[in-house]
């Protein structure tokens, strides 16, 4: 079994920032991608970053230039800077990671989700 945590959510003002963590831990192998989606009621999950396990990223244009990804290998986390933070950012946000797990099952994992409210 693999579990992600996530934390680093809250309610924060507009133009403000928050930092998201999300730990992954148990039967792992490796982890290629990881990444960080949001979702609000009544709307598709949407991607917001993701990273590589070598590094590459990858943002959704309405979080270019304020939102930062970032991955500790070694620990099997991946980060979520958010800065300049606008009322449409509020979200819930959901860690993801494709695991190889130690049997060599390879499957897409998502964590609980950690709401992010941005108060105008």
């Amino acid at each position: 079994q693999v579990q992600l945590v996530e934390s680093g959510g809250g309610l924060v003002q507009a133009g403000g920032s928050l930092r998201l963590s999300c730990a992954a831990s148990g039967s792992i192998f490796s982890i290629n991608a990881m990444g960080w989606y949001r979702q609000v009621p009544g709307k598709q999950r949407e991607l917001v970053a993701t990273i590589t396990s070598t590094g590459r990223t990858n943002y959704a244009d309405s979080v270019k230039d304020r939102f930062t990804i970032s991955r500790a290998n070694a620990k099997n986390t991946v980060y979520l800077q958010m800065n300049s933070l606008k009322p449409e950012d509020t979200a819930v946000y959901y860690c993801n990671a494709d695991v190889i797990t130690t049997t060599m099952f390879a499957y897409g994992y998502w964590g609980q989700g950690t709401q992010v409210t941005v108060s105008s």
